[in-house]
């Protein structure tokens, strides 16, 4: 699949967002005041930065607004509305704290809840996709889940629970590759099973489906090379999750902090450009695979 930045962007920018937020809804004595008003500043300007850059990867975007209506069928209209919920909920729990000096527990559970909801819907537009089978997996939600509350923990300054996140984010993302990597070489789709000619031999196309450049071809006959692909796992791993864990556990304080959330950031924009890079929808079987450049 090609890895859009505006994706990379949503995905990475309003994870970070709603982790914090879900921290700040379910601390016991939240901060209040000026200081609350900037951690709530924060946290929506990365949710809706994130979400306002997912607008521009619609064919239309001024139809954004229609996302609203397939909640019953559609994990994007889903996501769309549980984001509204959960902004609207964090937004009267940041004016209690902030305008009022008032901490309402019960508000501040809803908005976590509504938040990790908003981060699970998101991971779940692409778990669905049985046609690409390295996303279609329990595992996607999980990881999105545990990326979200490591970035959210680092950004609220919770040193302890940010480096035993950010090393459950690294096992689950290595697992989640792994995982993935297994589900593609096992999934037995080939241009033989798609066209059931398999019993005639081998299965070449005559001729490609169309001769000029589609939105096909663009968004999802995209491949990376399996060892550049190694190489950027690795430098993912080591800026998502291993340094800044490393970092916070040998030496916690706020600058040390900044730069854990610094290599943190740079890290999960890597893996999430792999996250679709490396996805295969079973489509490109039918088309030549197309490399960026």
């Amino acid at each position: 699949m090609h890895p859009a930045r505006s994706l990379i962007l949503f995905t990475t920018l309003s994870g970070l967002g709603f982790g914090l937020l879900i921290w700040l809804g379910i601390d016991p004595s939240p901060p209040m005041g000026w200081v609350g008003a900037i951690f709530y500043a924060l946290a929506f300007a990365l949710a809706l930065g994130g979400l306002a850059a997912s607008a521009f990867h619609l064919g239309h975007p001024e139809r954004a607004l229609r996302a609203f209506t397939q909640w019953r069928s559609s994990w994007l209209s889903r996501e769309a509305c549980l984001s509204v919920a959960a902004l609207t909920v964090s937004g009267l729990h940041a004016a209690a704290l902030v305008l009022f000096g008032i901490h309402i527990a019960p508000l501040g559970g809803l908005s976590a809840l509504l938040c990790l909801a908003t981060i699970t819907a998101t991971a779940m537009i692409y778990t669905q996709l049985r046609t690409v089978p390295r996303w279609h997996h329990w595992s996607t939600p999980a990881l999105f889940a545990l990326t979200g509350l490591a970035g959210g923990a680092l950004l609220s300054g919770r040193t302890t629970a940010a480096a035993l996140l950010l090393a459950a984010t690294g096992l689950a993302q290595l697992g989640w590759w792994l995982g993935g990597d297994r589900r593609e070489a096992t999934d037995g789709s080939t241009r033989a099973t798609a066209t059931g000619l398999g019993a005639r031999g081998a299965v070449r196309p005559f001729e490609p489906p169309h001769t000029g450049d589609s939105y096909l071809t663009r968004e999802m006959a995209f491949v990376v090379a399996r060892k550049h692909a190694r190489k950027l796992r690795m430098i993912a791993l080591v800026l998502m999750a291993g340094l800044p864990a490393l970092l916070l556990l040998a030496a916690p304080g706020h600058v040390n902090g900044a730069l854990a959330l610094l290599m943190h950031l740079a890290g999960t924009l890597v893996a999430r450009w792999l996250f679709f890079a490396e996805a295969r929808h079973v489509m490109a079987l039918y088309y030549p695979p197309r490399v960026e450049r």
